[in-house]
This record gives structure tokens, C-alpha cells and sequence, in this order.
């Protein structure tokens, strides 16, 4: 368990401590890869959990692992097809096989993965703030870092006077809105009123598990939808451009059961012209280099929200930790995530451990 600097408000709800598992997966020469789960403790951002992910990897996943051979990471994706959904405990697992793989084959996991990067554009997150003064001193603060965009979570009751105020304070700076599902199709002409602040995008305005009204809402806005909770896999990404549900998308490696499936999203959406970014689930370091490893590909043009190690937290468990320069992170070369784990610190945030044999 590890605490974030600053409690991280959303209109789901608020939360400051952030439990996860670290997978390490160790071949028989002692190459180790490593994957985080990113589930939180309670299920309001997906129907999984901290306990649920753990149930679902000792009890099922990784018993599919110990009887079958993996000769690469996409052969994870096709045995683990039998468990629906769960997908952050899919990815958690297949997370740390990809980065064995990349050690093994001495390549960099963004390389593995077809990367050609050197450097990412990373925005920054901002959760709902006590005050408008607060949310305009805290963008302030982030544009004077380098952020090359800003995120602002919005609510009923916390959006259209919000983000006015920062844009008529911020007139040139790339922001968009992200609601977390808090509306409604009875709030199309309160939704927009977004059109005259110039946003990048709004994200998940309507229902979790939508893209029918999402298609009705992107009909009359100028706004760019962006989809986040609605996509989990390669075929609802083709269903909602088909229907028109969105410009956007922000693949969660987690979200769509991890790299192989978040690869192939990014793909389809390259031949489609479909601009995606990387989102985060505020991740400790292993999470945050395999975000890293993804937006290295070509099609993710906008700045994602993959910020650096301390804006989260006072100390990370990889070393060195992320850095962000100018809203730029340099993408490390040294095989695998490219970032060693700090071991002590590990053990200092660890709770429990348990091991499986193979």
C-alpha cells in the first residue's frame, strides 16, 4: 500500500491510500519482469478490486499460466480468453510477462512493442479542488512545470463556470474536461455550453458502459468525445467509431486487459485516423513505465496523463524514478521498463507476498 502525496478528488468519490499488487515474473536464468494491478479498493471506477483482481489471478489466471507454454506475450491474451472480463488482473499478469520478455530479448519494452519514441508529451490530472482559486493556482502551478496539457475532473455542480474561469485564465493552454460518467442525456444543452471554451475534449460524459447516447451526445457537439470506461477491447472500439460515439480515445493498459490488446486498439485506430491517448490509474513506477512503453507508438498524438513519480508520491518503487522536464519524459533505453525496482523501498510498502511455482 502506498499513500498519495494529496488526496485525488473525482466525482466518484475520493481516495488518498492506493493498494496494489506488484507481479514479479522470474524465468529459470533469473531475468525478472514486472506488472502492477491497477484496480482500486472499491469498484466505482470498474466492477473490480483490489481483492477481486487477487481472487481472480490465484484462482484462476495463474493456474491457466502454470498448464500452458507462452512463447510470446500475445499468447497471454488468447489463453486467458475463457475469463470474461477482469481485465486489470489480466493485464497486471501479462504486464510482467511482457517486461521478461523485453530483458530476454535485451530490448527496451517500447522496442518489444514497436516503439519508436525517444521522448513523450505528458499532461497532468487535476481531481476536483476545495475552490476555483484553489483549481486556477494548481493549473498555474502545473503550465509553469511544462505540462503540455490539463486535465480538470468535472461534476454536476463543478464544470461549465469551473472550466470558463480557467480558460479566461489560461486562454492558450490545451485543457479538457473529464466527467467520469456524471451525466446524463438530459444534460445535452448543459453540455454544450462546453463548445465555446475551446477543450481538447470532454471525457466519459454519459454512462460507464455506454456508446449509444455517447454517438447522440457527439451529433450536436463540437467538443470532441472522448471514451474511457466504455472501451475494454478491440471490438468495442470498432462499435463505437462505427456508431459515431466519440473522436477520441484514451486506452488504459489495464482497462483493455493489458499491452497486447492495448497495441491493437492503438492500430485500428491509427488506419482510422482515431486520435488516443494514454490514461492513468494513478500507478506506482512499474505502472507508469509500462504507460511509458505504450505511448512510445506512433498514434498517440495527444499528451497522456503519465506524470512524474512526484507528483503522486514521496518516494516510488523503481529508481530512478520518473521525471518529467518541460512536460517531456525521456523514454529509457535499458532493457524491459527500463527502470530498476528499488527494493527496499518494495519491501517497505509491502504487506504480503506469496509465491507460485512453475
Amino acid at each position: 500500500m502506498m499513500r498519495l502525496k494529496d488526496p485525488f478528488t473525482t466525482s466518484f468519490g475520493t481516495m488518498q491510500d492506493k493498494e496494489f499488487y506488484i507481479i514479479e515474473a522470474i524465468d529459470t536464468d533469473g531475468n525478472s519482469g514486472f506488472g502492477e494491478s491497477v484496480a482500486f479498493t472499491s469498484p466505482w471506477y470498474s466492477e473490480e478490486t483490489v481483492k477481486t483482481n487477487l481472487h481472480v489471478m490465484e484462482d484462476f489466471l495463474i493456474k491457466i499460466l502454470q498448464e500452458n507454454e507462452v512463447n510470446h506475450p500475445d499468447d497471454v491474451s488468447k489463453l486467458f480468453e475463457p475469463i470474461k472480463r477482469n481485465n486489470m488482473a489480466k493485464s497486471a499478469l501479462e504486464g510482467a510477462i511482457w517486461d521478461l520478455y523485453a530483458k530476454r530479448k535485451n530490448i527496451s519494452l517500447a522496442a518489444a512493442l514497436g516503439g519508436k519514441k525517444k521522448e513523450i508529451d505528458v499532461g497532468i490530472s487535476i481531481g476536483i479542488q476545495p475552490t476555483v482559486k484553489d483549481l486556477l493556482n494548481t493549473v498555474e502551478h502545473y503550465i509553469k512545470e511544462g505540462y503540455k496539457r490539463i486535465k480538470i475532473k468535472v461534476k454536476p455542480g463543478w464544470d461549465v463556470d469551473v472550466l470558463r474561469a480557467v480558460r479566461e485564465q489560461f486562454p492558450d493552454t490545451p485543457i479538457m474536461a473529464d466527467a467520469n460518467s456524471a451525466y446524463t442525456l438530459a444534460d445535452i444543452e448543459h453540455l454544450k455550453q462546453l463548445d465555446d471554451l475551446n477543450l481538447t475534449m470532454i471525457e466519459q460524459p454519459l454512462g460507464h458502459d455506454d456508446i449509444v447516447d455517447h454517438a447522440k451526445l457527439q451529433a450536436v457537439m463540437k467538443t470532441p468525445i472522448c471514451l474511457d470506461e466504455s472501451i475494454h477491447s478491440l471490438e468495442d472500439t470498432r462499435k463505437a467509431i462505427q456508431l459515431g460515439s466519440c473522436k477520441i480515445i484514451n486506452i488504459k493498459i489495464g482497462r483493455v486487459g493489458g499491452l497486447t490488446e492495448a497495441k491493437r486498439i492503438h492500430d485500428y485506430c491509427l488506419e482510422r485516423g482515431i486520435e488516443v491517448w494514454c490514461g492513468g490509474m494513478l500507478e506506482a513506477g512499474v505502472g507508469r513505465s509500462h504507460n511509458i512503453a505504450l505511448t512510445t507508438l506512433s498514434g498517440f498524438t495527444l499528451p497522456g496523463d503519465t506524470a512524474g513519480s512526484s507528483r503522486y508520491w514521496e518516494k516510488d518503487i523503481i529508481t530512478p524514478e520518473v521525471t518529467v522536464d518541460n512536460g517531456i519524459i525521456k523514454v529509457p533505453n535499458k532493457p524491459g521498463i527500463g527502470y530498476d525496482i528499488d527494493r527496499d523501498a518494495l519491501k517497505a510498502f509491502t504487506v504480503s507476498e506469496k509465491v507460485f511455482e512453475f
